[in-house]
């Protein structure tokens, strides 16, 4: 093949991608949420949803596919057509976590999908029951300093966000709290409320209503900045420097999905999820937006499957 031929062809590709993406969408979008519905994930995702359906006129449909800690909506995903038609609303689990985690994953949450766009960063709260006689990450960790080996955190399950955030603060903090894994983050949350383990990480919308009833007490989100949906309380990183833990949600496209196409997906999501009509549904969800390119979150996500495969390794977690 002549080197004429060769770049006629390069152009007749990049034409055709083009003028993909100017007509595109031309029929139903369908967006994957790997968990049941009524989270947080399910509700950022049919705010896009709406949105995206109004600003193209195309119905954009969620679909729950719960199931294996997210692993199911996931794989439905990285195995779709790459025309962006099926796409994913993550969370940190299964896009980040699950690949360090799992001996075997049926997908890699860096070759198998495209990145698109960060949907939501919400912060975890890390939650004492009243009777603990601590009102600060610090003196948390004097305590479990004084007591080693004895306090206990709940998660809702080993591997999860809130397990992997609290080994983080144990070695951030060189202390030793003892795991109790939990089937899930209700279970997790009742037996805090019940005193029968000292702290756990939970996530901000059904902690907060027991924070304000005086049911727990929340000593620090685990975000760099202060969570506009509770100002007053501290971040952990004011006590533990450097301490960065947020849990996030994102859209990601199969991979090979034209880089035209979710460009255009990336720019919509950002300028609805950015919507001041949009802004306070989700503050009231604890998520704060983000206006990162595409190549600005697929290095945010490389960073953070970094990021937990090195916590996966140091902490030991394991899935029976």
């Amino acid at each position: 093949m002549s080197i004429v031929t060769a770049m006629g062809l390069i152009v007749a590709a990049l034409a055709g991608s083009s003028a993909l993406a100017q007509t595109y969408p031309g029929k139903p979008i369908r967006i994957i949420v790997p968990y049941p519905p009524g989270g947080s994930g399910t509700i950022i995702a049919r705010i896009l949803g709406d949105k995206l359906t109004q600003a193209w006129g195309q119905q954009v449909l969620v679909d729950s596919r719960p199931g294996a800690s997210g692993m199911i909506g996931a794989e439905l995903v990285a195995k779709a057509p790459n025309d962006g038609y099926t796409l994913l609303h993550g969370y940190t689990s299964e896009v980040a976590i699950n690949v360090s985690l799992f001996k075997k994953l049926s997908y890699d949450p860096l070759k198998d999908f495209a990145p698109i766009a960060l949907t939501g960063v919400v912060p975890m709260i890390l939650l004492v029951h009243p009777s603990v006689p601590v009102k600060s990450v610090k003196e948390l960790m004097a305590l479990a300093r004084s007591r080693p080996g004895e306090m206990t955190y709940a998660s809702a399950g080993a591997g999860s966000p809130a397990h992997l955030a609290h080994e983080l603060l144990n070695r951030s903090a060189n202390v030793k709290m003892v795991h109790v894994p939990y089937k899930g983050a209700a279970p997790a949350l009742v037996d805090l409320l019940g005193g029968h383990v000292f702290t756990y990480f939970s996530g901000m919308p059904p902690a907060m209503p027991h924070v304000r009833a005086g049911k727990l007490r929340g000593l620090a989100v685990s975000t760099a900045k202060r969570s506009g949906a509770a100002p007053e309380i501290a971040t952990v990183g004011e006590s533990v420097p450097g301490f960065d833990v947020p849990t996030w949600f994102s859209l990601l496209a199969p991979a090979g999905t034209p880089r035209d196409i979710v460009a255009k997906l990336n720019a919509e999501t950002v300028r609805s999820l950015n919507d001041p009509a949009v802004k306070p549904k989700l503050a009231a969800l604890g998520a704060e937006t983000s206006a990162m390119s595409v190549d600005e979150f697929g290095t945010f996500l490389k960073n953070e499957v970094d990021k937990y495969a090195r916590v996966v390794r140091e902490s030991g977690a394991k899935v029976e």
